[in-house]
């Protein structure tokens, strides 16, 4: 997953609370960068359509960009979960988090394969607690 996958996930995830557009600030707070540079890949997503973007008002996905952002967060569902059943990882928030970067869509399929992923994934995923709502773990800390 890349960074432009990272920020749909975060700006699906942000729609998904708050109920209107994602602020570019709420973005920068949830993926721990600056307002500035939240504001720049929103521009680079608007330009390759995935994004609509009304300054002031915020930043909401387009058709494709949920398709992408549902697809980051399967990935990062499927990092979860690898950690927390297979390497049973306690602070699997964090290392799912520095993994997604770096984890592309083939080895996802292969973890997915040795996981008990649920179905309805990346549904089930509670974005107030920053973790998969069926995943049996404590939640994780917010970002």
């Amino acid at each position: 997953m890349n960074t432009a996958d990272q920020y749909l996930k975060a700006i699906y995830l942000v729609q998904k609370l708050e109920n209107e557009p994602a602020a570019t600030g709420k973005l920068a707070e949830r993926l721990g960068v600056s307002p500035a540079s939240a504001n720049e890949m929103i521009g680079k997503l608007e330009d390759r359509e995935l994004v609509d973007h009304e300054k002031y008002h915020g930043a909401t996905l387009t058709e494709d960009g949920i398709e992408r952002a549902r697809e980051s967060l399967q990935t990062y569902c499927i990092i979860e979960r690898f950690l927390v059943q297979v390497l049973e990882v306690e602070d699997f928030h964090t290392e799912a988090t520095q993994l997604e970067s770096v984890i592309d869509e083939t080895v996802a399929e292969r973890l997915d394969t040795i996981i008990d992923r649920e179905p309805q994934c990346p549904d089930c995923f509670a974005p107030e607690e920053d973790v998969c709502a069926l995943l049996d773990v404590a939640p994780g800390p917010a970002d």
